[in-house]
């Protein structure tokens, strides 16, 4: 750690919930959860009982409790040691890696079809890797400044999301729903469409990522719970009313993981001049919100690595600070140059900007899901093994049902990465357990050559 650096406590309680809004809700899976049918309705309500309100519980008291640079990372290096701590970071951050160019291919993907539909998937590759590097360039500035990035995101993804709702009331007013919603629809089906489950899961991920960037935190102790739980109310409502609203507007045959989100805006808005300037408002505001999730996972994860590399657990580049503002630019720039190698190598494999931005996504969210698991035997271990610990937030019920909630939480997450590799009724997605594993491969072995470094240099 530069000791040197002095690091402002810039961020409050609004800021750390629109942080969290915007890092978890995301208009790029809307069409994907949507893909599962009349049952997403289903999915959304009973994983939120099961697994988003208990994960966001745990991570509230996690982040009061254990309020340390680096958040995740840190929890799982204090409860499992160095290495584990090293792997779970790794994972954290190649997903992000990984995940950040799907985003950019989906950006990409929107402008086309709002300004340029004759642009070739080259071009829109080439747009991926420089929003890739602009981001990778804003990660070098303080998070006075860099927060403003995801609380604008967070402001117009509500504004959108509010907007698909308001539209599909009118339009079932007129036309009716696309699709039948009924306590027969509602029930759950394990089709092709099961692919799409896990999505649900990835969208409510990520209330740790606040706690990454504690020491600028104003007060932890108290803004943390509470600004998990208004986000997590806001994100929560949002997800499923706008998951109803797609299936309002388009059958779920015809829903495009990439262009499903403007097509259902253009169903609803797009009437005279006035109507389609309002869609390309729109369109423009979610493009703003595709970039700033980049840009939020990047901050957050970004800190995290750098922790772990300065504390010799990753290579020395991951560590590497600005001198003057303390920022994780190793880190950073070595995002870049991973995530511009893997939009090369699986733009050339895909067929299509749909087929591009699934492959990348189902990817990266094997990777994503791993650490999650790290972080909840943490709480375990730390449950048990520092009870006595003040906690200004305490999952309710005593030590046994939250334990019982966390492993639930893993048992969810187990399942969602058996999806994300195993489709019922298609089988083996051998280009995600491919990838899932080179990235695990490549993340063992850089974690040891930074353990052979760390051992020469004492």
């Amino acid at each position: 750690m530069n000791n040197d650096v002095i690091r402002h406590k810039t961020l409050r309680k609004t800021d750390m919930v629109l942080f969290t809004v915007s890092a978890i809700l995301l208009l790029d899976t809307l069409a994907a959860a949507a893909s599962i049918g009349s049952s997403s309705v289903f999915w959304w309500l009973f994983l939120g009982l099961i697994f988003f309100v208990p994960f966001a519980m745990i991570c509230a008291e996690m982040g009061c409790t254990y309020p340390e640079q680096g958040g995740i990372y840190a929890w799982v290096r204090n409860a499992f040691g160095g290495r584990w701590g090293s792997r779970v970071s790794w994972g954290y951050w190649v997903n992000t890696t990984v995940w950040i160019p799907a985003i950019f291919i989906l950006f990409a993907g929107v402008l086309r079809q709002l300004f340029f539909p004759d642009l070739s998937m080259a071009g829109q590759i080439a747009i991926g890797i420089v929003l890739l590097w602009v981001t990778v360039g804003l990660n070098a500035v303080t998070l006075d400044i860099g927060k403003w990035i995801p609380n604008l995101g967070a402001v117009l993804k509500i504004v959108v999301f509010i907007a698909i709702i308001t539209g599909a009331i009118l339009y079932v007013q007129d036309h009716g729903m696309a699709n039948v919603i009924s306590l027969e629809t509602l029930r759950p089906n394990w089709g092709a469409s099961a692919q799409y489950i896990p999505t649900i899961i990835y969208g409510m991920l990520g209330f740790e990522l606040v706690s990454a960037s504690s020491e600028e935190m104003v007060d932890p102790a108290r803004d943390v719970p509470r600004s998990i739980f208004i986000s997590g109310a806001i994100i929560i409502v949002l997800y499923t009313a706008a998951t109803l609203a797609v299936l309002a507007a388009l059958p779920t045959g015809e829903i495009d993981l990439v262009e499903g989100l403007m097509d259902t805006l253009y169903l609803f808005f797009d009437y005279g001049t006035a109507g389609r300037v309002f869609v390309m408002s729109l369109g423009v505001a979610a493009l703003y919100t595709f970039f700033s999730n980049g840009v939020t996972w990047a901050l957050g994860c970004n800190r995290a690595a750098a922790e772990a590399a300065q504390e010799g657990e990753l290579p020395r580049l991951f560590g590497i600070e600005s001198e003057k503002l303390g920022t994780p630019v190793g880190a950073a720039v070595a995002m870049g140059v991973f995530g511009t190698v893997a939009l090369l190598l699986y733009g050339f494999l895909s067929k299509s900007n749909e087929d591009l931005f699934w492959s990348l996504f189902a990817f990266s969210a094997v990777i994503f899901l791993l650490p999650y698991i790290g972080l909840l035997l943490a709480f375990v271990r730390s449950r048990i093994a520092d009870k006595d610990r003040h906690r200004p937030y305490k999952v309710p019920g005593g030590n046994k049902v939250a334990i019982l909630l966390a492993y639930l939480c893993i048992l969810i997450l187990s399942l969602s990465i058996l999806l994300f590799l195993y489709t019922p009724g298609v089988g083996v997605q051998v280009s995600v357990l491919a990838g899932a594993l080179a990235m695990i491969a490549i993340g063992e072995a850089l974690i040891r050559w930074a353990e052979i470094h760390r051992r020469r240099a004492r």
